[in-house]
Formats: C-alpha cells, sequence, structure tokens
C-alpha cells in the first residue's frame, strides 16, 4: 500500500466512525486515493456516494444532503479551481448553519509555488467562511510503504483520525459553537493510484478503534431546547438570570419567525408562541404544525392604517427574516422594544434594532412569572389576518396564470408528508402571499446568503436525503437555468423523486416589483433587469433525460402532483412577467381595504 492510498482510506474510515454517510464526489487526478477510498467505502455498504461532473452543483448537492438531516455530508474535489468552484455552497451552508465537511485534494508543499499544473494556494481559500480548516500534508520518502506499512505511516495514522474527529466536531457544533462548513486539505504524492490487486481492508496497523468507534469520543450533537440551553455558545448568549435563562415576558408581544438552522426549532418556537398567546407573523421556512401562524402576516404588516393602531409594544425576533421589506420596517418603528431569541450564539439584526438577546432556553413554554398581555389586542390581529384571507385567496384565483397563483395551487396540492423547497427570488415570496400559514409542511430553502445558485442540486440532496418522502421545488426559470447542471447524474449514480415546478416569466421578474421596475424606469428595464432568454426548457430537460410537463391550469397542476414522480421531472408553468407589478399592488390594496371595514 503506497502512501496516499493509505492516507485516503483512514481519512475516509474515520471519517465514517464519526458518522458520515453521504459523499459526494467531483473526480479528477490529484483526488484518486479519496475517489478509490470511498468507492470501496461504498462497496462495503458503509456509506452512499454520489458522483458529479460539475463541482459547483457537487457542493450545493452536499448541502441539500445535509441541511434536512443535519448529519455533515462529504464534498471532495481534486486541487485547483474545482475547489474554488465550491465557494457558494460554503458560503450559504455558513451562513445558514448546515453542517458540511469540504475534502480538498492538493498538491504536495515542493510543488506549491513553483508553478505546477493546477497548483494554488488552497489553504484559506474559503476565507472566514468556515468554522474550521486545516491543511494536512504528509513527509515520507519514496513511492511504496516497506514492509507491511512505512514506520512514519503507521505513527501518523492516529494524528490523520484526530484531524478527522476535529473536523466532524466543528461541522456538527457538538461543543458548543455553531454548526457550518469545514475545509480539510490534502496534499497527496505520487504514485496516486493504488497497488494492484487493490486491497479491501485497511492494514492491521492502520486499523482504528475497536467497535467501529472514532478516534475521539464526541458528544451528541444538541438536538433541542435543553441541549442548546446546555452548551456553552447558548449561555454567552442568555440574558441575565440565576439560571442564565431569562424568560421573555412582556404585553402586546408579536412574534416575527424567520428561517432557522434546524426546520425542529420553527416547531418549537411556534409551540412557545401557542402557549403564551402570543400572535405571529412567520416567514415559510420550518416544519410542524402551522395553523397558529396568522395567514398572510407579511401582507398584514402593507397595511400602515392598519398597523399604526394595532402596532406591537415589543416584537421577539426568531431566526432570520430575509423576505419581506415590511418586516424590516416594523422593527424600525419608533415606540416597539425589539427583542431576538437565538438558537447559536448570533443574532440577526440589519436594522440595528435589537434592545436585548435572549439564549434558546428563554423559549420556556412554562408561563409561571409571565406578564400577561392584552387579550383583546391579540385576538385583534387573529381577526385581521382571518379577515383578509378570503379576500386575498380570491385575487390569487382570478390571477392565474402568476407565480402566486401557481404558489396557491401548490399548496393545495401538497400534504403534511410533502417537503417544499424554494428557490430565493420570488418562489419564496409567491408562497409567501400564498399563504402557507394554517398549514402542516416542511419547507425550506437556501436563505444563508439567499443566492439562486446550486438551487436544483440542493433540491436533489434534499431528496435524496428523505427517502419516501414526496419532495417538491419551487423555482424560477433563471434559478433554474443557474444550476441546469444539477440535473446532470450519471446512470450509475443514486436518483432522487423530486418533481420541479418552475414559473417561467422569462427573466428577472422580481425586479418589476421593485424601484427598478417603476413604468418611469422601463427604458432602462428589460435588457439589465429583465433578462429574458428565451430558453426552451423542454428541450433542456430532454438533453438532461428528464420529465417535463407544461402546466395551463391550476387543475393540471393538481393532477400532475397527485402522481408520484418516477426519478425527477419539470413541471413548467409560463406566466407573464409584465403583471408581477401589479399583482402586488392590487393586493396591498384589497389587504387595506379589507382591514379598514374592521374598524
Amino acid at each position: 500500500m503506497n502512501g496516499s492510498t493509505a492516507l485516503a482510506a483512514v481519512l475516509v474510515d474515520e471519517l465514517v466512525r464519526c458518522g458520515v454517510r453521504e459523499v459526494v464526489l467531483a473526480p479528477g487526478s490529484r483526488s484518486a486515493p479519496l475517489a478509490y477510498a470511498v468507492q470501496a467505502a461504498e462497496r462495503a455498504g458503509r456509506l452512499r456516494l454520489h458522483v458529479r461532473v460539475d463541482e459547483r452543483s457537487a457542493g450545493f448537492l452536499a448541502l441539500g444532503l445535509a441541511k434536512i438531516s443535519r448529519r455533515p455530508a462529504v464534498v471532495i474535489t481534486t486541487s485547483g479551481t474545482a475547489v474554488a468552484n465550491l465557494h457558494p455552497a460554503v458560503l450559504e451552508a455558513h451562513h445558514a448553519s448546515v453542517p458540511l465537511i469540504v475534502l480538498s485534494a492538493d498538491r504536495p508543499d515542493e510543488l506549491r509555488g513553483t508553478g505546477a499544473n493546477q497548483t494554488t494556494v488552497q489553504p484559506g481559500i474559503f476565507a472566514g467562511a468556515v468554522r474550521w480548516e486545516h491543511d494536512l500534508t504528509h513527509s515520507w520518502g519514496g513511492s511504496e510503504c516497506a514492509g507491511p506499512i512505512l514506520g512514519v505511516v503507521r505513527a501518523a495514522h492516529p494524528a490523520w483520525r484526530t484531524t478527522v474527529d476535529r473536523a466532524w466536531a466543528a461541522a456538527t457544533g457538538v461543543l458548543g459553537q455553531e454548526p457550518g462548513p469545514v475545509h480539510l486539505n490534502v496534499a497527496f504524492r505520487d504514485p496516486l493510484a493504488p497497488q494492484l490487486p487493490v486491497p479491501s481492508d485497511l492494514p492491521e496497523d492502520l486499523v482504528g478503534r475497536l467497535n467501529g468507534a472514532s478516534w475521539t469520543v464526541l458528544p451528541t450533537p444538541p438536538s433541542g431546547p435543553n441541549d442548546l440551553a446546555a452548551s456553552p455558545g447558548q449561555d454567552a448568549a442568555a440574558s441575565s438570570g440565576a439560571d442564565g435563562a431569562h424568560r421573555v415576558a412582556g404585553p402586546a408581544t408579536l412574534m416575527v419567525l424567520g428561517d432557522l438552522p434546524d426546520p425542529v426549532l420553527a416547531e418549537q418556537a411556534l409551540a412557545v408562541a401557542v402557549a403564551q398567546a402570543w400572535p405571529v407573523v412567520a416567514e415559510p421556512f420550518g416544519a410542524g404544525d402551522r395553523s397558529t401562524v396568522l395567514p398572510h402576516g407579511s401582507l398584514v404588516l402593507t397595511a400602515s392604517d392598519w398597523l399604526d393602531a394595532h402596532a406591537p409594544e415589543r416584537v421577539l425576533v426568531v431566526g432570520r427574516c430575509t423576505l419581506n421589506r415590511e418586516t424590516g420596517a416594523l422593527l424600525r418603528r419608533p415606540g416597539i422594544r425589539v427583542e431576538a431569541v437565538t438558537p447559536n450564539g448570533t443574532w440577526p439584526d440589519p436594522s440595528h434594532s435589537v434592545e436585548q438577546v435572549h439564549g434558546w432556553s428563554a423559549l420556556d413554554a412554562d408561563t409561571d412569572g409571565l406578564v400577561g398581555q392584552d387579550p383583546a389586542w391579540a385576538q385583534a390581529w387573529r381577526d385581521a389576518a382571518h379577515r383578509m384571507d378570503a379576500a386575498v385567496a380570491a385575487v390569487l384565483s382570478d390571477s392565474w396564470p402568476s407565480g402566486p397563483a401557481v404558489a396557491q395551487a401548490l399548496l393545495g396540492a401538497l400534504t403534511e408528508d410533502d417537503l417544499l423547497v424554494l428557490g430565493s427570488s420570488n418562489a419564496a415570496r409567491d408562497i409567501d402571499r400564498a399563504g402557507v400559514a394554517g398549514r402542516s409542511l416542511m419547507v425550506t430553502g437556501s436563505r444563508g446568503l439567499a443566492g439562486i445558485d446550486g438551487t436544483n442540486a440542493t433540491a436533489v440532496g434534499i431528496a435524496l436525503a428523505s427517502p419516501g418522502r414526496p419532495v417538491t421545488a419551487l423555482v424560477g426559470d433563471l434559478t433554474f437555468l443557474h444550476d441546469i447542471n444539477g440535473l446532470l447524474i450519471g446512470p450509475d449514480e443514486p436518483r432522487p423523486d423530486l418533481t420541479i415546478v418552475v414559473v417561467n416569466d422569462d427573466g428577472g421578474g422580481i425586479f418589476s416589483t421593485l424601484e427598478y421596475g417603476e413604468p418611469d424606469r422601463a427604458d432602462d428595464f428589460e435588457r439589465v433587469f429583465g433578462t429574458p432568454t428565451g430558453a426552451d426548457l423542454r428541450a433542456l430537460a430532454s438533453a438532461y433525460s428528464v420529465g417535463f410537463e407544461r402546466i395551463e391550469t391550476p387543475g393540471d397542476l393538481h393532477e400532475a402532483l397527485a402522481t408520484r414522480p418516477s426519478g425527477i421531472r419539470v413541471l413548467e408553468v409560463v406566466v407573464p412577467r409584465a403583471e408581477h407589478r401589479d399583482l402586488r399592488e392590487t393586493l396591498t390594496r384589497t389587504v387595506a381595504e379589507s382591514l379598514a371595514e374592521l374598524d
């Protein structure tokens, strides 16, 4: 066994012992030792391997595999620009607290800085976006191990294993820090291919701990409020109190629920809101029963006259709110006390309005000692949301085909067993306006940086990590086209059952709802913001061996979604981009008129 084969085999063995079950490989020459090692581990039934030819899609596939399971997935690349192509996925994992392990192959020390082919400075390439990074090199001489195993290799393997353990600990946050991506850069010397015949097991000198245990025993990752409260990272964020968990309380409290790193956290926060009788305005992400969330809550915030008369005294922000400008405007309102609850020691505050930060343990459903709030005020918020519900639903139904109308029909077709993946831009906002509140549905998306990068690959990863569960992605045409290679899956690779609903408005529809889409700016809009492509999605789907269907009516969408896909399919709904702005203004006007009738 040569040195590079030994190093790769030990690293993969220890990753499996830590708990890795999903590995994505973007093949190359320098990473060949790792390719042989992960393929051998899959043949032994120890992990599942996914091979992709596009490193960018590979990174987002790994992110999707880890996003819902919360178990780190590994993505392996060769050296050079291959590593740089992972940067978008690493950034998303960083901001969304998704556990991800980047395992990059590199040239050995003597080739760095010499102009050697495909050689750059890979250590530190992800800057401040990783929780932990390490440059692992080896220094034995000669190409083959002498005797049963070269002495220096035998002496080094415990250090290799503990390096993997540190990577796992940092990615999962088991020692109190926030979960996220890590980078293990590994230098390999020639020869990169194993000796023939390829050994099926590690030499006795290199085996790890008995009974399949990791070299270092690590704590179990946090899984709920009690674990979170007990970790050092949470204590630092908890507000003052004898037990470090000051309970949040106060009159006229509105909870604003944004995106959280683990969907289960949203379910926990909603349970507390019910116990405290707080009305909740929630973005569409998370899990659990959302029947207590105000329907079309973000639209309530557009009714400025009604809000003037019913403003909360306190807003409790849980998670990152990234969708609607109205939420930011609410948090900046004079006279409102803004408090934040964090599960990980950091808290979002782009408006710089948060007065107090609470640790996750502050969300305690026990009401002892809490100051009650005016039940009439809370009921007014619920009455307002339900009053406008029917009016908004009617406007959306009449607007077909439009993005929110597609979202409305989609929500009507999904069940509580379904998992919905939202693209950034209009797709998430359309679901928000259509009213996911009142549903028990798992909804997720890449909200760490809210980019359109890698959405198809992320959805594929989520579907592969959720076997037996119907997974549907709702995306715009530019999001779909931007990651078309996310659908490039080889014939021998695991393939998910996944439905991708594409709302095709032929360009950047969201910009038409912003200031750039104002009628007075029409002369400058189409080329630099509208960006039409005229792409033939049916032809693209055929090129990638993906099923395709054009949807014409809400009934067509219901019928299509009633049938579970076999593999990946695309459902395209063509919508007119020019009507986005008018529909948004109609919804705002409808809400204002509905709420005015309550006074």
